[in-house]
């Protein structure tokens, strides 16, 4: 009996491949293991799947300090995305989080208050984006445990002080610092990316725009990150300017879709979307309800955007849009 693969589980496939980590090589076959068609068919691969998850957990779990420092640093991905917020000391990240959304980090004028992940969950229109408070990055010193998360988030903020005379001295220490890590930080992920690093769309925050100078510095950061290199948006965390043009630029960094269930004969349920890569089809709506759905599918209706018209019935590759509403058969 073939397998039928669905792309969810080959896009999970080749993160393994790439995974370089025992965490993030953990997080691929937990996925792998989730979106698997279950059947006949796939019987030896799920076996396969759950040897080789047993051992990378023995392997973490019986590991020092470095594995264990990575276990602290996996956070689980809640909401539409996970976006990460990295950058040097005293940048104002965790005042970000807090003004951002109802995470109460620690908040200090003190270099390194923020000693391990903190996540807090951003309302953008009707959905929730999880940020990520990070541990600061300096030229002599990176968590060994901060470079996979990066990798596993799905978008980055790169956040930088506008109130800092050291301004492109302390960001571009992040990047160079993180490169040497293989985490690239980048505006679009190019086409021929090597598979061996890890590339990550950022969007560069540059913070406490109510300080004094701070319009002649962020002058000079624009004239120095190019927008072909990172895009830069100016907030402030303090008085709260700029902060819902973040929302929007969370979203749009992150390129995801809003889809809505709609049980058959029922109404749909428009107040919680499920949250697609843009460019996810039918079949990986169906996997996103139940990992068990895609085997059984055999059809869907489609109602908005991605429909010639409302209640179009498409097959499983149809490709959805933002804000369709699907209604699945099986």
């Amino acid at each position: 009996m073939p397998a039928n693969l669905t792309p969810a589980y080959r896009e999970a496939e080749e993160r393994f491949r790439q995974a370089t980590t025992p965490e993030e090589k953990i997080e691929c076959l937990e996925e792998m293991l989730a979106v698997i068609p279950k059947h006949k068919g796939t019987e030896k691969l799920q076996a396969d799947i759950k040897r080789r998850l047993s051992k990378l957990r023995q392997e973490t779990m019986s590991g020092r300090g470095p594995a264990r420092r990575e276990t602290a640093f996996r956070v689980e991905k809640e909401g539409a995305g996970q976006i990460a917020l990295v950058g040097p000391p005293n940048s104002g990240k965790s005042s970000l989080l807090a003004a951002l959304t109802n995470a109460q980090p620690a908040i200090g004028d003190y270099p390194f208050t923020t000693q391990a992940p903190t996540p807090g969950m951003m309302a953008y229109e009707n959905v929730q984006i999880q940020l990520v408070d990070l541990p600061p990055v300096t030229p002599d010193y990176l968590d060994p445990g901060l470079p996979g998360l990066l990798r596993r988030s799905d978008a980055l903020f790169l956040v930088a002080d506008l109130a800092s005379d050291d301004l492109l001295g302390e960001t571009q220490a992040v990047l160079e610092r993180l490169e040497q890590a293989k985490v690239f930080l980048v505006a679009e992920v190019p086409e021929d990316a090597d598979p061996r690093l890890a590339y990550q769309r950022t969007l560069l925050v540059a913070n406490k725009r109510d300080a004094p100078e701070a319009g002649e510095r962020l002058a000079l950061l624009s004239e120095f990150f190019l927008p072909a290199r990172l895009h830069i948006l100016a907030v402030s965390a303090r008085t709260g300017e700029g902060l819902e043009e973040l929302r929007q630029a969370a979203w749009r960094l992150l390129d995801v879709i809003r889809v809505y269930g709609k049980p058959a004969g029922q109404k749909p349920d428009m107040e919680k979307p499920f949250a697609l890569p843009r460019g996810s089809t039918v079949l990986d709506f169906a996997a996103a309800v139940h990992r068990d759905l895609p085997a059984k599918l055999k059809s869907a209706r489609i109602w908005g955007p991605s429909a010639r018209f409302p209640g179009q019935s498409v097959e499983r590759d149809h490709t959805l849009a933002d804000t369709d509403v699907v209604e699945l058969h099986t």
